[in-house]
């Protein structure tokens, strides 16, 4: 590296494993050395580097802005983020190594102090061609940070692609490569597979799972909670439910709403479950800090209002993405205060390394806003630090926690069987909603319903693609033993910890009278969390064993149907739970087998 990006390295993060021993300044971490040498190995006009949140996309970016500046390969640099406080971000970041952007620029020469600016893709979509101008006047390297955004809106990508095509050199970031859209990234390669489907093509890649081995990244435990939830319809009649069990995917909606409702009692639980985890994380990380991430601006207020109750502290408000909110943001990274709740905005690339406790409290169910909520708080300062996100144990959310090492590309193909639906799929109007930016009241009405009241039940942890823990009430002892978990754990020392904090819950259950298990007595793995889908297609499959197996026998299907139940226990196959239903196909299977 040379004299100029060894020093522009000098002043960011320091370095974790591999090339550089912890605590050590001067150097970048293993995967951002690697992504500097690919790239000065092949010196490409377009390079896509996809590395997970927290991982230190700026450092690198910079690093090589830095490089290319000295060697006169660019002879300025132009930043597109995806909102008004990122673009800031990266101009108080790159004045920290010497590149002095402008954030404030909007038209005209920039400044000769400045090596170039900060804008937003917003920015770029209302006046491409003065961009273009300044791509095609002085040789340019354009960073795009998070540039799944630039696939927002056709005029966002076709702004894009107008305004960088003369760019000397273009630098793709992104932690989340996925959409469930087909609208083409601009400047990013697609190669078609053996299959015949065109997917996104990184020049480097760094995942979850590589940066938690190597301690880049906290790793995360989910916490989640289940509940009795009942409200009222439009029609007038009241719905009851229990969330975690298989529903339809509106009812999902309607429960999980009632869940956040602040008016209940689910809310008030999670919050004072989350804020005693803050407790004891602080014990080990004295500024360890938490947020919630609400769905609208009347939540946030209700939220930080039960925050005041609960804890006897103000939370820091974040409503909307203007310059008073910035700083709120940058005050509250600053300081040791406990709690901050925020809508959308605060979901990605906001940069407060001390968030260590998260509550999950929006309805937006699509992998691309899991992934940056989550990724908010996984940013390691030191070894041993872990994350902790609170949320409803809904299916689809459960899914991607389970998934947080899985590395997606963008897909511009979609063949679907008939019937299929992809998993991954959402409303235009879902992606619009986690992209959104301003936090106003839209006056619609998602779905017509009246929240009327509900409770809250520790349902299970999710580590590690595993689950712990069998239910418990809040403030119960089970809860505690899981809200106690030590902040600083290396990760397999978190996964060796739950087991056997489970163990222990396991066999404490046992000593108990019947009469005093007043909840579902399983542990989580048996407990699995399923959508309405999920068990229709179970009975489907039950249906059809039975089925082949009635002209393997000459049982009628009730007779065999009856001696499941009897050999297997549990209700009719309407009402079965998902393990009593997988657990009779695997009798019937077992049958089957044995007359053959």
């Amino acid at each position: 590296m040379t004299t100029t990006a060894a020093s522009a390295s000098h002043h960011l993060s320091p370095a974790f494993p591999g090339r550089a021993p912890w605590g050590t300044a001067g150097k970048l971490r293993a995967w951002q050395q690697g992504a500097m040498e690919r790239y000065l190995q092949t010196q490409p006009r377009d390079f896509l580097a996809v590395a997970t949140p927290g991982a230190g996309k700026t450092t690198f970016a910079l690093t090589l802005a830095s490089w290319l500046l000295h060697h006169h390969v660019v002879q300025q640099v132009t930043v597109v983020a995806p909102t008004e406080h990122l673009k800031k971000q990266w101009a108080e970041a790159a004045a920290r190594i010497g590149i002095k952007l402008d954030p404030e620029y909007s038209a005209g020469p920039v400044g000769k102090d400045y090596h170039g600016v900060a804008v937003t893709y917003a920015g770029v979509g209302v006046r491409p061609m003065l961009h273009r101008n300044r791509s095609e006047q002085r040789k340019t390297l354009v960073i795009l940070d998070e540039i799944h955004h630039a696939g927002d809106s056709k005029s966002w990508g076709e702004a894009c692609l107008e305004a960088f095509e003369p760019a000397t050199r273009r630098l793709a970031l992104t932690g989340t490569p996925f959409r469930s859209d087909t609208n083409p990234i601009p400047f990013v390669t697609y190669e078609e597979g053996d299959d015949g489907i065109r997917r996104s093509a990184a020049d480097y890649t760094y995942g979850y799972g590589s940066a938690l081995a190597d301690g880049v990244v906290r790793p995360v435990i989910f916490l989640s909670y289940s509940g009795n939830m009942r409200w009222r319809t439009k029609a007038g009649d009241e719905v009851a439910a229990r969330l975690g069990e298989p529903m339809t995917k509106d009812a999902i909606s309607q429960a999980w709403r009632t869940a956040l409702d602040p008016r209940g009692d689910w809310m008030p639980s999670v919050l004072r479950a989350a804020d005693q985890r803050l407790t004891e994380v602080r014990k080990s990380v004295p500024d360890a800090g938490a947020l919630v991430i609400a769905a609208d601006q009347d939540s946030a207020r209700s939220y930080a209002k039960l925050i005041r109750e609960i804890t006897g502290s103000k939370a820091t408000v974040v409503l909307s993405d203007d310059t008073g909110a910035s700083k709120r943001i940058d005050d509250f990274s600053g300081s040791d205060d406990r709690w901050m709740v925020a809508v959308r905005m605060v979901s990605e690339g906001v940069d407060v390394p001390r968030l260590a406790v998260g509550v999950y409290a929006t309805t937006i169910s699509t992998p691309l806003f899991f992934a940056q909520a989550v990724g908010r708080f996984v940013r390691s300062r030191r070894r041993g630090e872990t994350a902790s996100v609170f949320l409803p144990t809904v299916p689809d959310l459960l899914g991607f926690a389970n998934e947080m090492e899985r590395e997606r590309d963008h897909v511009l193909d979609k063949p679907r069987k008939e019937g299929e639906e992809d998993p991954y799929a959402e409303s235009e109007k879902e992606m619009n909603e986690a992209n959104r930016q301003e936090d106003e009241d839209t006056g619609e009405e998602m779905l017509p319903f009246e929240a009327l009241e509900s409770d809250a039940v520790f349902d299970r942890v999710t580590y590690n693609g595993a689950d712990f823990g069998m239910q418990a009430h809040p403030g119960s002892e089970e809860e505690q033993d899981y809200l106690g978990i030590p902040g600083l754990l290396e990760p397999d020392q978190v996964e060796l910890l739950l087991q056997k904090r489970q163990a222990r819950q396991i066999a404490h259950s046992r000593k108990k009278p019947d009469t005093e298990a007043d909840l579902l007595e399983l542990p989580a793995e048996r407990r699995p969390v399923v959508s309405h889908k999920e068990m229709m297609e179970l009975r489907r499959q039950l249906n059809n064993m039975v089925g082949a197996y009635v002209h393997q026998s000459g049982k009628p299907h009730g007779v065999i149907h009856t001696e499941l139940r009897r050999v297997c226990g549990g209700p009719p196959a309407a009402e079965a739970t998902p393990g009593q239903l997988r657990q009779r196909i695997a009798k019937v299977q077992e049958w089957a087998t044995r007359m053959r």
